[in-house]
């Protein structure tokens, strides 16, 4: 489902309905996100996750005219999966700038070396930062935009219980994490 302007509260109604809504999606996001080891971190995106995004613009920037929210929405709506893919904002966080500096310095590419398996098959590699390169030489960036395909018959095997992994093949950082719980539960939601 794609954002559209009758989705959205006026500034003033969003004044009103800020702190409320803030709270019930940073609930949401806890079991939207996996950590990839101690320094990298998939954030998966939705409806909810992207309305609170556009809002959050639109009182920043004070946007109330309908072209410009139309400009807001087109930025945030290709982020909102569409039911065969899960789309992911994918971070290396570091809490010291130095560290991270010369961390992301040996990372180039890792951003294409994220993926998703499904009952231990094919892995699904991350199609990543499709508005803009961001990976320049050896140097990665510290955020990509990612999407990870799923063929029906992923999603019919993770609709009957089949095991969901996720990973990264970097040598920098290389891991498997098996995704359950609640987690699982919030990703398959988002697939038809």
């Amino acid at each position: 489902m794609k954002l559209t302007r009758e989705d959205l509260w006026s500034l003033e109604e969003y004044a009103q309905k800020r702190e409320t809504f803030r709270q019930d999606v940073i609930a949401h996001k806890k079991s939207r996100n996996v950590a990839l080891g101690p320094n990298a971190t998939l954030y998966f995106e939705d409806e909810l996750t992207m309305r609170y995004q556009v809002q959050e613009m639109l009182r920043v920037e004070r946007i109330f005219e309908a072209p410009e929210i139309e400009e807001e929405l087109a930025s945030y709506n290709p982020l909102i999966p569409d039911g065969s893919n899960w789309k992911a904002t994918f971070m290396i966080e570091y809490g010291d700038a130095e560290e991270r500096k010369v961390a992301l310095a040996s990372m180039g590419g890792i951003e294409l070396t994220v993926w998703v398996q499904v009952d231990g098959g094919e892995k699904i590699y991350a199609i990543a930062n499709e508005d803009m390169d961001r990976t320049r030489d050896e140097k990665a960036a510290a955020v990509h935009f990612t999407r990870f395909e799923l063929s029906p018959e992923n999603v019919t095997d993770l609709k009957n219980g089949k095991p969901l992994a996720m990973g990264i093949d970097h040598p920098s950082i290389p891991c498997v994490v098996p995704i359950e719980g609640v987690t699982r539960d919030a990703l398959l939601a988002d697939l038809n």
